[in-house]
C-alpha cells in the first residue's frame, strides 16, 4: 500500500512539472483563480497608452513631413514667381497649401505658410498643429525653405 501512495505521489509531481508546477516553496495547492483579471484590469490601460502616444507621434512625424514639402513646393513657386508678378506671394501660398490639401490636410490642422523674400532668396515658413489623440499632447510643427530667385547675370559682371 505504501508503494503504491509513493507512486501516486511522484506521478503528481510529474504531472505537475510538466503543467509549470515544480512545487517548490509551496504545502498544498493554492488558488491562483482570478489573477490573470487583476492583471489584465491593470496592464489594459497601460497597453492603451502606449499605443495613442505612438500613434500622436507617427501623426506629428507625418505631419512634419507634409509642412516640409509644402514650404519647398511653397518657396520654389515663389521663386519662379517673384519677377514675373506681383502676387507671387500669394501664388506661393497657394502652391503650399495646395500640397497640404493633396498630402493630408486634416493631418496638419491650422496651417499657415509665410513666404518672404530676403536677398534674391525667398524662404516659406510653414507652421501648423497636429490633432490631438492623446489629450494632453499638443503638437506644433513648422518647416523653412529656402529657393534663391533665378536672375540674368551678364557676362563679366560681378
Amino acid at each position: 500500500m505504501r508503494t503504491h501512495h509513493a507512486l501516486r505521489r511522484a506521478l503528481r509531481r510529474r504531472l505537475d512539472a510538466v503543467h509549470g508546477d515544480s512545487g517548490v516553496g509551496r504545502r498544498g495547492r493554492s488558488d491562483d483563480r482570478g489573477m490573470s483579471a487583476i492583471e489584465f484590469v491593470f496592464l489594459t490601460p497601460l497597453f492603451f497608452a502606449v499605443i495613442f502616444i505612438t500613434v500622436q507621434f507617427a501623426m506629428y512625424y507625418f505631419a512634419d513631413h507634409i509642412a516640409v514639402a509644402a514650404a519647398r513646393a511653397g518657396a520654389r513657386e515663389g521663386a519662379e514667381q517673384v519677377k514675373v508678378t506681383a502676387q507671387w506671394r500669394e501664388q506661393a501660398r497657394s502652391k503650399s497649401r495646395w500640397y497640404i490639401d493633396q498630402m493630408g490636410g486634416s493631418l496638419l490642422s491650422g496651417a499657415r505658410p509665410l513666404p518672404t523674400l530676403d536677398d534674391n532668396t525667398v524662404t516659406m515658413t510653414v507652421t501648423g498643429s497636429v490633432p490631438p489623440v492623446v489629450p494632453w499632447i499638443h503638437l506644433h510643427v513648422r518647416a523653412v525653405s529656402s529657393s534663391p530667385v533665378e536672375r540674368f547675370v551678364p557676362d563679366g559682371a560681378p
